[in-house]
C-alpha cells in the first residue's frame, strides 16, 4: 500500500512540476508566471517531501519531509511576491490583457515611492514637499588591497 501511495505521489508531482515549467514559458508576463511556478512548483516539491516520509515511514525522516514541507508553505509564497513586487517596480511590463493593476494607482515611478491611500493630510503633503528627496543607499566600497606578485623561480 505505501508503495503505491509513493507512486502516486511521485508522479503527481512530476505532473505539477511540468505544469510549473508550461506555466512558466506559456504564461505572458511576470504576475503570471510568478503564479504558476509558484502555486505548481511549490505543490510538486510539497507531494515529493511526502512521498519520502511515506516511502522511508522513519521518525527522523518524517520529521524532516514536515519541516521541509512547512519551509516551502512559509517561503514560497514570500519570495514570488517580492519578485513580483520587484519585477514591477523596476519597470517589466505587464501583459496587455491584465484585468487589474492595484498599484498603478499608488507607485510613483519617478521616486520609487509606494503609498497605501491610508496616509493623513500631513503625511500626504510631507510626501509632497519631499518627492525631490531620493533614499540614501550606502554602497559598501572594497577596499582595493596590494597583493604581493608570486616570487619567481629563476635561478
Amino acid at each position: 500500500m505505501t508503495e503505491w501511495l509513493t507512486m502516486i505521489f511521485m508522479i503527481s508531482s512530476g505532473l505539477f512540476m511540468l505544469l510549473a515549467a508550461l506555466g512558466v514559458l506559456r504564461l505572458p508576463d511576470l504576475p503570471t508566471r510568478m503564479h504558476a511556478s509558484t502555486k505548481a512548483g511549490a505543490l510538486g516539491a510539497i507531494l515529493i517531501m511526502a512521498a519520502a516520509a511515506f516511502f522511508f515511514a522513519d521518525g527522523v525522516v518524517v520529521t524532516k519531509a514536515i519541516a521541509v514541507i512547512l519551509f516551502i508553505l512559509i517561503t514560497a509564497p514570500i519570495a514570488a511576491h517580492a519578485i513580483g513586487r520587484a519585477g514591477y517596480f523596476i519597470g517589466v511590463p505587464l501583459w496587455d490583457g491584465s484585468v487589474k493593476d492595484e498599484l498603478k494607482s499608488c507607485y510613483d515611478p519617478e521616486t520609487h515611492r509606494l503609498v497605501s491611500g491610508l496616509e493623513t493630510a500631513d503625511e500626504i503633503e510631507a510626501y509632497r514637499k519631499n518627492l525631490d528627496i531620493k533614499p540614501k543607499v550606502k554602497l559598501k566600497q572594497r577596499s582595493k588591497k596590494k597583493v604581493a606578485p608570486p616570487p619567481s623561480t629563476k635561478s
